[in-house]
């Protein structure tokens, strides 16, 4: 979507600040939550509840189609350039319930004809004819929650599948026709050696994945880890795990283009390098971010009610609050996202995405390349190599 380019002032927290209408609407994807898992992992930060017995599908479809209803006024005219279920676990729904949403969305919102849809699945919720029905829906990327194939780490982090599961779960998803898929891994797990680490790799390797997510296990607030945390490896063992992996994926054509993100040739995660990139975003369901650009330069982050009884209660409102982001947040917020990618982005994608001149960034640029933090190229954003392992030392330059 084009729009003639023209500077207006807007008034952001009572001040004037000049920025720029945006001649170009960034690329929009959408975000759908669902909040259930059979149980919640004690490692897990996100907005995640234990199922009952019977999930609310219907209502709760009823909900995000509802929700989406009140976002629409901010992208008409725009189409989807992908989808993401995310979660809690998305693969507990029916095919028949994630069908109806589909259609629901696509009678609001057009979708481009190479869209990516991806749904997060959980190797011990795998069955080969919902799989199959999910495909047919037009769902053609899974992403399957590994993290490890090994029974006593996955016992630590309290999942509900096993390692064979999990190998045959990948298996599933290409007998189902999901050519395109991303394996989730995680290192650093409780009481973890380089051996271990490795074989966890090697695993995933050999099923193929077009994609793999390989983290490292943190521990975050408000999670039993936090309060209870398990005995971790070591800085130097992390970072020995850390280096022969990246070797490993490297060697086997997994090319890492993001701080966890590893791909075949062309098969980057195109709604995650839409974030990445400051792209746009609808968020919906419970607990659900969004993130939308308007034509007059307003920058607009959005968040949803997170508890799912508070979002399934009709008297109560989808929207949590809403915020237009600064001039003075601009810089930080876009370089927060452009700079985990190991390439960083053409500089010319800072003016066109948040309507600030290149020279706003002037300073803190300045600094980082001075630190050895940030690459010394006009035309590009991009980490170092060093920069890349201290990012929060580097973002820290641009914060005003």
């Amino acid at each position: 979507m084009t729009i003639e380019s023209s500077a207006s002032p807007l008034i952001f927290g009572g001040a004037q600040s000049p920025r720029a209408a945006l001649p170009v609407l960034p690329p929009l994807a959408l975000y759908i939550h669902i909040p259930w898992c059979v149980r919640k992992c004690p490692y897990c930060d996100f907005n995640s509840h234990t199922a009952s017995p019977v999930l609310p599908e219907q209502e709760y479809v009823d909900a995000l189609l509802a929700d989406l209803d009140q976002d629409l006024h901010a992208v008409y005219g725009r189409e989807l350039s992908s989808i993401f279920f995310g979660g809690g676990t998305p693969s507990l729904f029916s095919a028949e319930a994630l069908g109806r949403l589909l259609k629901g969305v696509e009678q609001r919102i057009a979708f481009a004809s190479d869209i990516e849809i991806t749904l997060e699945a959980n190797p011990g919720t795998f069955e080969q004819e919902k799989f199959r029905a999910y495909r047919a829906l037009g769902i053609n990327r899974l992403s399957i929650g590994i993290q490890s194939f090994q029974e006593e780490k996955l016992k630590a982090l309290g999942r509900i599948h096993n390692g064979d599961e999990a190998v045959r779960a990948a298996g599933m998803a290409r007998q189902a026709g999901f050519d395109n898929f991303n394996l989730d891994l995680m290192h650093g797990l409780p009481d973890q050696t380089l051996d271990d680490a490795l074989s966890d790799l090697r695993q995933a390797i050999a099923l193929k994945p077009t994609h793999l997510s390989w983290y490292q296990l943190t521990l975050e607030p408000n999670t039993v880890f936090w309060n209870q945390p398990p005995t971790l490896p070591e800085d130097d063992a992390l970072w020995d795990i850390q280096e022969a992996g990246q070797a490993l994926l490297a060697e086997h054509g997994y090319a890492q283009y993001e701080v966890s993100a590893y791909a075949q040739p062309g098969r980057p995660a195109r709604h995650n390098l839409n974030y990445w990139s400051f792209g746009d975003f609808i968020g919906i369901g419970a607990g659900a971010h969004g993130k939308l650009s308007h034509p007059d330069g307003r920058i607009v982050r959005t968040w949803k009610t997170r508890l799912p009884k508070d979002y399934l209660n009709p008297s109560k409102s989808f929207k949590a609050g809403e915020k237009a982001l600064t001039n003075e947040e601009l810089p930080f917020e876009f370089l927060m996202n452009a700079l985990r990618l190991t390439e960083g982005v053409e500089a010319w994608l800072y003016p066109e995405r948040t309507g600030m001149p290149l020279e706003s960034l002037a300073e803190g640029r300045r600094e980082a390349e001075q630190s050895g933090l940030l690459q010394v190229e006009p035309s590009r954003l991009a980490a170092t190599m060093r920069g890349q392992l201290f990012l929060n030392d580097l973002l820290q330059t641009f914060l005003t």
